[in-house]
């Protein structure tokens, strides 16, 4: 148990394990930037009665002629049959959308639905192809969820036998960025609550890590606010390449983990493989996949309640030790004696920029002051406050009186004395 306790802290020191980044991506929100241009043609065609654009008009017979392939398509990727999937594409498409089939197979897709937004535009400088604004619709493993959606550009030829597909683009949403399968071969391993997926160079991780990652959903599944947990939990292990490249990459030198809002109420999780060689994996995903159990089905991004969506994963994620064997102590204790902190709760989130020690000092403080809350008031009122100002987003003032019966301000100052408290001496 030292080395666990010493391990952490010195990933502590270096890379920080955890960080929530989690955005509202309602469908009207994942429009890549790439793609405005080519909906507001479709618009501007329509507004001014094109005669190509209108019902019946060559745009209006391709689009529905599109529709169809991408039907074939999902339906084979259901079956299982690679040669239908590939079969509406050109076959210079076919490496880019054969690894997404075997992705998104060793995924267990259970739902795929390809829905076109608008009428197809003639793509410029390239004769006779189309590009056409696709919505896909997925659910892993669970064929009842509420999918995920994700647009992305397609792009078509015309062709004496219909239309054929000449290329995918990757959702580069400014919001959620791309998804793993969308780029990366992947392999997985499903368990009862979890769904873990790699690339096949860190494919022997994936026993390890399913088995962490299911022991970490059954004390997730203890936060859940709005008495619906996930259907699975779903998390992505990054190598280098990948870290910089899924969802967007760009994330704080510190970071090594994170949960994203895909839409659908779910909620996707990335490890930082090269910040967990020393391990800390299982804190890690006690962490993230109570963000993903405990979070808005919206997402979440209030910088004011910080304190509280972050402490409260880092209670989960500090597993049941008792507050002197917390990793953080020795950070939070240099912020306080050091002045870092003007000891206001609302004040803490760190900046991107911030360094390592002062985010996980930032962290600790969080926890200490949810671990306050539950050890005075118990788990339910803590998550019953939580569903208030996080899911509700009532002032925290109302939220305090109405669950707690205290005023904020004197319980405030009861979260910052334990905080003080507790790195004394």
């Amino acid at each position: 148990m030292e080395d666990e306790r010493h391990g952490s802290r010195r990933r502590r020191r270096g890379v920080l394990w955890a960080v929530v980044a989690v955005v509202a991506v309602a469908l009207g929100c994942l429009l890549p930037a790439a793609l405005v241009a080519a909906v507001v043609r479709q618009t501007a065609g329509r507004s001014t009665g094109d005669p190509a654009s209108g019902p019946g008009g060559p745009a209006a017979r391709l689009a529905a002629a599109i529709d169809a392939q991408l039907g074939r398509q999902a339906g084979a990727l259901l079956r299982g049959d690679r040669d239908g999937f590939l079969a509406v594409a050109e076959p210079a498409a076919r490496v880019d959308l054969g690894r997404r089939f075997t992705a998104l197979r060793a995924l267990r897709i259970a739902v795929w639905r390809a829905e076109s937004s608008g009428q197809p535009t003639p793509t410029p400088g390239r004769p006779g192809q189309w590009r056409q604004v696709v919505t896909y619709r997925y659910c892993l493993v669970v064929p009842t969820c509420t999918p995920s959606p994700v647009l992305a550009a397609t792009r078509w030829r015309e062709t004496s036998d219909g239309p054929r597909l000449v290329a995918v683009e990757p959702s580069a949403s400014a919001e959620t960025g791309t998804r793993p399968w969308e780029v990366s071969e992947l392999v997985a391993a499903v368990g009862r609550r979890t769904v873990v997926a790699t690339t096949p160079d860190l494919r022997t991780r994936l026993p390890g890590l399913l088995a962490e990652a299911e022991a970490a959903a059954t004390v997730a599944d203890g936060y859940v606010v709005d008495g619906v947990p996930p259907d699975r939990y779903r998390i992505f292990y990054a190598g280098r390449a990948e870290w910089r490249r899924w969802y967007g990459g760009g994330r704080p030198a510190w970071t090594g983990g994170y949960v994203v809002t895909v839409g659908g109420g779910h909620h996707e999780v990335v490890l930082n493989a090269d910040a967990l060689r020393t391990g800390g994996v299982a804190d890690l995903l006690r962490h993230e996949l109570t963000h993903a159990a405990s979070l808005p089905a919206g997402g979440w991004s209030d910088r004011h309640a910080w304190w509280l969506v972050e402490g409260t994963a880092e209670l989960a994620g500090a597993g049941g030790r008792p507050v002197r064997r917390y990793a953080g102590l020795d950070d939070v204790r240099r912020l306080v004696a050091g002045g870092g902190w003007d000891g206001r709760l609302d004040t803490l989130a760190p900046g991107a920029d911030a360094p390592a020690d002062r985010v996980a000092a930032s962290y600790g403080v969080g926890y200490l002051a949810v671990r306050y809350l539950v050890d005075r008031y118990g788990g339910q009122r803590l998550l019953d406050f939580f569903a208030a100002v996080v899911h509700d987003r009532r002032p925290v003032a109302d939220a305090a009186r109405e669950v707690y019966g205290e005023p904020w301000p004197e319980l405030h100052d009861d979260c910052v004395a334990r905080v003080r408290a507790a790195v004394a001496g």
